[in-house]
């Protein structure tokens, strides 16, 4: 597996806008918009930086991911996970699992912006909750 770049850092919110204002008018990032993720239980909001991105993460429900996480922190803004952009998602799941690496997700889904995503699990990636992502090819 090789990954490209860091296609995005992960931070989950109890309220995109009440955070919103730092990323954006405070460290001046460009606000590209948000989204919702229905499966995921989840809003995203999208600040890019360089050749990266922000991804703010809302839950919508009380029995998102990122909603029981958020009540592990007394719900308080925290670093949620790390995304590396790589050519190929499907092949690169077979190389972290033939590495030993645990998969949450053993086959790619849609994400946010309709990238393929899948993550691996933190207790294999250094306590690091780690998404894989594919764009696109001409993205």
């Amino acid at each position: 597996m090789s990954a490209k770049k860091i296609s995005h850092i992960g931070i989950a919110v109890p309220n995109i806008e009440e955070y919103l204002h730092i990323f954006r008018d405070t460290l001046g990032l460009s606000f590209l918009g948000t989204e919702d993720v229905a499966d995921q239980k989840v809003r995203v909001a999208f600040l890019q930086v360089g050749e990266s991105r922000i991804e703010l993460l809302e839950p919508t429900a009380e029995d998102s991911p990122v909603q029981k996480f958020l009540s592990g922190n007394d719900n308080k803004p925290k670093f949620h996970h790390i995304a590396f952009e790589v050519d190929d998602l499907e092949e690169s799941l077979k190389e972290a699992q033939a590495d030993g690496l645990r998969l949450i997700d053993e086959t790619p889904r849609i994400g946010a912006g309709g990238a393929q995503i899948a993550f691996l699990h933190p207790k294999s990636t250094a306590g690091v909750l780690t998404e894989l992502c594919q764009h696109e090819r001409n993205h």
